[in-house]
């Protein structure tokens, strides 16, 4: 049980739609165990309110905030500062406030490298990716591989132009940057060591639905899926059982939310504890068998989706 009183510090999540999200149950989680008198709740902001949500972080004193879709980049000229990070992927998804000023930070990207280094050993250089989609949450997780110096980067993405789009925005680090069609994906595998899907196929309830055909997928791949719910996608199930190595999407979404709790507080976040409730949250959903629920976590995702720019 969570004790309110009026030393109670508030940091928020502000988005739209936000009702699917699991960072007010992971990050209040993750308080609890640091022993801090801190909850962590989600507002769905409106976008002619946006402005006022921003002024309302000093005015109640918000102590730290999270963005989501669709208010990444359109957050930016409501802020006083944007640290490297932000600025480097164009989009903020953690404000700080410091000595009275806003700051945007971006931990979308690190926490992506994270959570991929928790799980393997990576020799950056030599790995040959292939990233499915352009989305907002692809962009970051593209120019943080980059920034590691990967050996090159296939993009696919079912707009051509998009794909286009992003490799540019990819030119100006030191890695190889080429485009496919989508036509093409199953054929582009053979020779790369990491594929990373950020399309919706395989998410509920569409859950029989992967990007790739079995048969192009490897042994030698380590196969990534930005895609949380359901925890193991059917891509991830045909990887593994071709042999690949797996990584899951909550690995992403529990360390973009570390590195901003690190952030606000200055100390380690309790990583174990936040995917432990995490994870808890998703096999609820999955176990309970509530189709209404898994309906309603698509309907969302899908118009965030809609909603968020493409690059």
């Amino acid at each position: 049980m969570v004790t309110i009183n009026a030393e109670t510090e508030l940091y928020a999540l502000f988005g739209s739609p936000v009702g699917h999200s699991l960072s007010p149950e992971m990050q209040t989680a993750a308080f609890r165990e640091r022993g801090r008198n801190a909850v962590y709740l989600a507002f769905d902001v409106k976008s002619e309110r946006l402005k006022d949500a921003v002024s309302a972080i000093r005015a109640l004193g918000i102590r730290g905030v999270n963005v989501t879709i669709p208010f990444k980049e359109a957050i930016i000229p409501h802020l006083d500062a944007l640290d490297e990070s932000a600025r480097l992927y164009g989009a903020v998804n953690t404000i700080v406030v410091r000595d009275g000023l806003l700051v945007g930070h971006n931990t979308d990207g690190a926490g992506y490298i994270r959570s991929l280094e928790e799980l393997f050993l990576i020799d950056w250089p030599k790995q040959r990716v292939v990233l499915l989609g352009t989305g907002g949450a692809m962009r970051a997780v593209a120019i943080a591989l980059a920034q590691k110096g990967v050996r090159s980067i296939t993009l696919l993405n079912r707009t051509e132009e998009r794909a286009q789009a992003l490799a540019v925005e990819l030119s100006r680090f030191d890695v190889e940057i080429d485009v496919e069609r989508w036509a093409n994906r199953r054929h582009v595998l053979d020779d790369k060591t990491l594929v990373v899907n950020g399309t919706p196929l395989g998410m509920i309830p569409r859950t029989d639905e992967s990007p790739l055909p079995k048969e192009a997928l490897h042994p030698g791949l380590i196969v990534s899926d930005l895609v949380y719910n359901p925890f193991k996608t059917r891509l991830l199930m045909d990887a593994e059982n071709v042999g690949a190595r797996v990584h899951p999407g909550i690995g992403m979404l529990v360390y973009q939310g570390a590195l901003a709790y690190e952030l606000w507080t200055g100390e380690k976040a309790p990583v174990p504890v936040m995917y432990q409730v995490a994870r808890s949250n998703l096999v609820h959903l999955k176990d309970a068998g509530r189709k209404d629920a898994e309906h309603r976590i698509h309907a969302t995702m899908s118009e965030a989706r809609q909603k968020e720019p493409e690059r």
